[in-house]
């Protein structure tokens, strides 16, 4: 199909447009980049833009030879395996149930879950709570209590509501139970939506760390990676608590800095690639014929 000049013009413009936000989008990165790997007296004079100015890596090996920040890097990228994992369970066995129009008491428990996700006791009544189960100081403290979404639960329930119920009566008729018909008919149909959930717990405990903050104070080997980062932002200022931290060079604290953001943000982008392929609507599309 042959375009027109109006229509190949307005593709232009939002190609256009496009471009000029994701550059606006990258620029933050870059910018912190090019700090990164750049020599500590431009900074100083606020020289460094978008482009490295007297290059050079002594930001990135003083991060990698520095042994807490190798534990947490390993123990948040665990962490966030475990939590992505427990949490889409939890989210799956919770949606699923009220699906089911016979379930007995569905619409209550339906409402009592609606209503955790617009009213919390607080930040107070949360910490007792979290002290009389014993969870302070413990890694346990990062996964238990933020191992549901309702939010999530929500898009997940939705999903499977848009499931044909001809597939679950065809799963039914051949003898199928409800867990059955959940691993042979919801589950396989729910690749793109598992995905989208994943990403979105992934991201969510690789960027926590108020839980940490509140939860954990003397275990710094319980501390995830943006915990680490908070506080080598807060410490690097000072020269003395800079190099109790482990870095013999003062100079490098606006490096370190700028290299540990990387660290930290890198690895969580290189997974958003990786899924964008199951990000595709329309799953059951075909799924019966008519």
């Amino acid at each position: 199909m042959i375009k027109s000049k109006a229509t190949r013009i307005g593709d232009a413009v939002i190609i256009i447009l496009c471009l000029l936000l994701m550059f606006i989008c990258l620029l933050p990165m870059l910018n912190v980049l090019a700090r990164s790997l750049s020599s500590s007296e431009f900074l100083i004079r606020n020289e460094v833009l978008l482009w490295p100015k007297g290059f050079n890596t002594d930001a990135y090996t003083t991060v990698l030879n520095n042994s807490k920040y190798q534990h947490s890097m390993i123990f948040t990228a665990g962490l966030t395996v475990l939590c992505t994992l427990l949490s889409l369970t939890m989210t799956v066995f919770c949606a699923y149930p009220l699906t089911y129009d016979n379930l007995k008491g569905g619409s209550f428990l339906n409402g009592i879950i609606i209503f955790t996700m617009y009213f919390s006791a607080g930040t107070i009544p949360n910490y007792l709570l979290i002290k009389s189960l014993g969870l302070l100081e413990n890694w346990w403290v990062l996964v238990i209590p933020n191992c549901l979404s309702v939010y999530n639960m929500i898009i997940m329930r939705s999903f499977f509501f848009s499931v044909p119920d001809s597939l679950r009566e065809a799963a039914e008729i051949d003898g199928a139970g409800p867990i059955r018909t959940l691993f042979s008919v919801y589950l396989p149909l729910s690749t793109s939506v598992l995905a989208t959930l994943a990403l979105f717990y992934a991201v969510g405990r690789w960027n926590g760390f108020s839980d940490a903050l509140l939860y954990i104070k003397s275990k710094e080997e319980y501390f995830p990676i943006q915990l680490y980062l908070y506080n080598i932002l807060q410490n690097s200022t000072n020269a003395e608590i800079a190099t109790q931290e482990g870095f013999s060079n003062p100079g490098l604290a606006e490096t370190v800095k700028m290299a540990t953001v990387m660290f930290a943000t890198v690895p969580i982008l290189l997974v958003y690639p990786w899924l964008q392929r199951y990000f595709v609507t329309g799953v059951t599309i075909g799924a019966v014929k008519g």
